[in-house]
């Protein structure tokens, strides 16, 4: 919601740029000397950590660009088969076990995701593909991060993606952020390329709420995708489905149209049966251990 309401008045990276800093300030004064302190930033696997801050990149781009021309809910719909995705990529990866009735679930999640883009008709938009390679950026990540649970702290996680989020916003700035190439009324591209502008005071909030997101959103579900099944983890995340929805009706007058909500119901019931699913899996696992 942040995001999206200063995406008509800064660029992209200068947005990012004052996101990770608000959210390292956070992470290293607030979160590190609760989970070990400064040691936490020492790390051998400085390789896996870049390669998951390009994922990180990538499903932070697509979807802040999907979000500048598109409503809210939309496309956080669409970016929800990201669950399914990781349900996928769990199987794929890391040896986990996904039963033919969440895979049928996975099937209907898809479904949704076709009809809330409706290829072949005329309310196709390209804009409407960024929120899916979002999810599939989304899913690599918590591939990546289940392999890092192992060694590496939520805390030494989350510091390294804000760190990735500087590097990026510092390069783009320094490279495009005079405006040269904002020569689109398109307000993706547009958002993308536009011109850094000095802050106005009266977002100073809007900008401390997606640092404060950012840092505590990444911490907690990077320690949650460290302990425990990504197939598991993956569907709770549905909660930001009807908030996406209140957000988007509240601040931006927006409300899903018929075939919107078509979608919408699918993903989200797809997901919730997923969740009920693996609850009766894990409770037959557990009386079968007993």
């Amino acid at each position: 919601m942040a995001v999206k309401s200063l995406s008509d008045t800064y660029p992209l990276h200068q947005v990012t740029l004052i996101r990770a800093f608000v959210a390292l300030a956070v992470l290293i004064g607030l979160v590190m000397p609760f989970t070990g302190g400064l040691s936490q930033l020492r790390t051998r696997r400085i390789g896996i950590h870049l390669l998951r801050g390009c994922f990180l990149l990538g499903a932070n781009l697509a979807f802040f660009l999907a979000l500048s021309a598109m409503p809210i809910a939309d496309a956080t719909a669409i970016f929800f088969v990201s669950p399914m995705v990781i349900a996928v990529f769990s199987v794929v990866f890391l040896s986990e076990t996904v039963g033919p009735r969440r895979w049928a679930a996975i099937g209907v999640g898809f479904l949704g995701v076709l009809v809330m883009i409706r290829p072949g008709t005329d309310a196709f938009t390209a804009v409407a593909l960024l929120p899916l390679l979002a999810a599939t950026c989304y899913a690599a990540l918590h591939m990546l991060t289940r392999r890092l649970g192992a060694t590496d702290s939520a805390a030494t996680m989350a510091v390294y993606m804000q760190v990735a989020f500087l590097v990026f916003s510092i390069a783009m700035g320094l490279s495009v952020g005079d405006g040269r190439f904002d020569t689109t009324p398109h307000p993706s591209l547009s958002f993308l390329l536009r011109s850094w502008t000095w802050p106005e005071p009266q977002h100073a909030l809007l900008f401390l709420l997606t640092g404060l997101g950012s840092a505590l959103g990444g911490f907690l579900i990077s320690q949650a995708y460290r302990i425990c099944e990504a197939a598991l983890i993956a569907p709770l995340e549905y909660v930001a489905m009807p908030m996406a929805i209140f957000w988007g009706l509240v601040v931006f007058s927006e409300w899903p149209d018929v075939t919107a909500w078509a979608g919408i119901l699918l993903i989200v019931g797809s997901g919730v049966y997923m969740i009920w699913r693996e609850t009766r899996v894990q409770k037959r696992n557990r009386r079968i251990s007993d």
